[in-house]
């Protein structure tokens, strides 16, 4: 029997992408198919590296092909990523595809450490990833990377003198904390805060980038007003902890990002400090700060649950050392992290799908 590759085509068609609702072949994530006798290869092109859902559509290539073309075929399936993006503009980080806030309603819920975390994880699943430690009066990514004593240099681009972010495990990093003293505060009024925020946006060289992270102070203040005016935001996550005051605060910040002119679209909810399980005591959960807040605030604002973080004591130590406890092989602490990135990366390749198709940046 002769295969063509009009007979692969049509058996992939079937094959559905779980999220986007649509077949592989519509989507264009089919490239590249060479037959050889009994053997299959094509790739298919994933919207982001950090899929979580790579495994199934794997196998239902297979299943497809074996199914309504021939059981004897060899199918090789080379899984690629281009990460996708909604952004139509090119005036504002013309390279970066998506950019994602992180916010919280109030203080001491774990944000920079979410953050710092996710960043990493979306890096090792093998994106490109930036960091903006947007938090001016309390910067804390020099020190949960471990680059206290670094400073941006200046690189001339088409004339125009850019910042050039600091570099550590693969993620570009910028902050105030690059600029100032350590035990220097900024004592600062709003219009010096927004200046330098449009600085680390449009005067540094964040280069080609599918997830720029914006870790924002927390709160709904002048930082947040800044941001939303001069990023072209993807979307927000919100992260909580479960107890009622963390919980009362991160409404109140949700609602702002839907009051707003854009409506800047919730991403989903995490949940920090979910419990604590002792090392000693595997099996026991202690829900220090309450239980099913973040799971309830989901359910409530009809926006995805992005996954919850236990309270590790290897957390604290990795921020505490600049080391992201993400980077720690074999970890629940690993799992948990890898299972956000993913879920945050699916969601946002599903509201990307939402909008038209973008001119390519």
């Amino acid at each position: 029997m002769s295969v063509s590759k009009e007979d692969i085509l049509k058996a992939l068609s079937t094959v559905q992408e779980p999220d986007l609702k649509k077949d592989l072949v519509y989507l264009k994530m089919i490239q590249d198919i060479e037959i050889n006798d009994k053997l299959v290869k094509f790739k298919v092109v994933l919207t982001t590296p950090a899929c979580p859902l790579k495994e199934k559509i794997e196998k239902d290539c297979t299943e497809a092909i074996h199914t309504l073309v021939d059981e004897n075929l060899e199918v090789q399936i080379e899984m690629v990523a281009n990460v996708s993006t909604n952004r139509s503009d090119k005036l504002t980080l013309p390279g970066v595809k998506n950019i994602i806030a992180v916010a919280s309603g109030k203080g001491g819920v774990g944000k920079s450490t979410v953050s710092s975390n996710l960043a990493v994880a979306l890096a090792m699943k093998g994106a490109k990833v930036g960091l903006l430690d947007a938090d001016i009066y309390g910067p804390s990514i020099p020190i949960m990377f471990g680059v206290m004593d670094r400073q941006p240099e200046m690189r001339d681009v088409d004339g125009k003198q850019l910042m050039v972010p600091i570099e550590k495990f693969g993620i570009k990093l910028l902050s105030i904390g690059f600029l100032i003293k350590a035990d220097q505060a900024v004592v600062w009024r709003g219009p010096m805060v927004s200046s330098a925020l449009r600085q680390f946006v449009n005067d540094t060289d964040w280069g080609e980038l599918d997830y720029l992270i914006l870790d924002l102070p927390p709160g709904t203040g002048d930082i947040h007003l800044t941001m939303l005016q001069v990023v072209p935001l993807t979307g927000v996550v919100m992260v909580t902890t479960p107890q009622a005051v963390a919980l009362a605060d991160a409404y109140k910040a949700s609602a702002m990002f839907s009051m707003t002119p854009l409506k800047v679209p919730i991403i989903g909810i995490i949940e920090n400090m979910s419990y604590f399980t002792p090392a000693e005591l595997p099996e026991n959960k202690y829900f220090i700060f309450g239980n099913g807040g973040g799971k309830t605030m989901s359910d409530e604002l009809e926006v995805p649950f992005l996954g919850e973080v236990p309270i590790y004591m290897s957390i604290r130590e990795g921020s505490d050392k600049g080391n992201p406890a993400v980077i720690e092989n074999d970890t629940s602490v690993q799992k948990a992290f890898f299972s956000i990135a993913e879920n945050v990366a699916q969601q946002v390749a599903i509201l990307n799908s939402l909008k038209p198709e973008p001119a390519n940046l």
